[in-house]
Formats: C-alpha cells, structure tokens, sequence
C-alpha cells in the first residue's frame, strides 16, 4: 500500500482503491487517482496492492480492477465494488459520498475489512 495521498488528520471521506501491481488497468488508473487527491483535500486517498494485503483482503476475493471502497468520516463504508477505470466516475461517487447521497454497506466482508484498511491507511 502507498502512503496516504491526502494528509489531513480528519477527512470527510475515505476512498480505498484496491489494485494489483501486475494489473495494467490499474497502473494506468493510478495517476488519475492520485490527481483526483491532490483535486480533493477534504478526502483521504489510499492505493492498497491487493497481494500485498491479501491476508486483509482474502474473504473479499477481489477479481475485478479498481475495486474501491468509499467510507465516510465516521468509517462507514458507502461503496464497495469495482467500477470502470474512469476517474470522472470517482469523482461523481465521491461527490455523492460527501453530500451523504450514498446508502451505508451492509454486507458482513465488506464492514468487517474496513477496520484493517483504515488502520493501514493511518500507519
């Protein structure tokens, strides 16, 4: 997992990309990811190498790329699944994720990993 793209120590939403290092989609998504961040201080953006976290991410079984997971400042997930490699398409579900527009989570692996990638993304 990289560091971090956004340092502010209390943001109003979390946005978990979850990728492959192999993955040729998601090297060419990357850098659009990491301008959407740079584009949006109020969020936390965190790159996690599924491979690398496996032992984290294994009952997701994550095939698809970019998975991502949105989650608000009160660290409940709002999104959770892949999407098209677009960056406007992030753009617009972060957008709703902040206005509170997107319904909270419920399945049981995805409220269950989010604990471990938010102390990830806080280490």
């Amino acid at each position: 997992m990289s560091n971090p793209l956004n340092a502010a120590t209390t943001p109003e939403l979390w946005v978990f990309c979850l990728c492959a290092e192999w993955c040729g989609t998601c090297r060419e998504y990357q850098p659009l990811f990491e301008q959407l961040a740079k584009d949006m201080p109020q969020a936390r953006f965190v790159w996690v190498d599924v491979e690398a976290h496996d032992d984290l991410l294994q009952d997701l079984d994550i095939e698809n790329f970019p998975t991502l997971l949105l989650a608000d400042g009160q660290h409940q997930a709002r999104f959770a699944g892949t999407v098209l490699p677009h960056i406007d398409t992030l753009q617009r579900m972060c957008k709703a994720a902040l206005a509170g527009d997107l319904p909270r989570v419920t399945d049981p692996d995805w409220q269950a990993v989010l604990p471990g990638l938010l102390a990830l993304a806080s280490a």
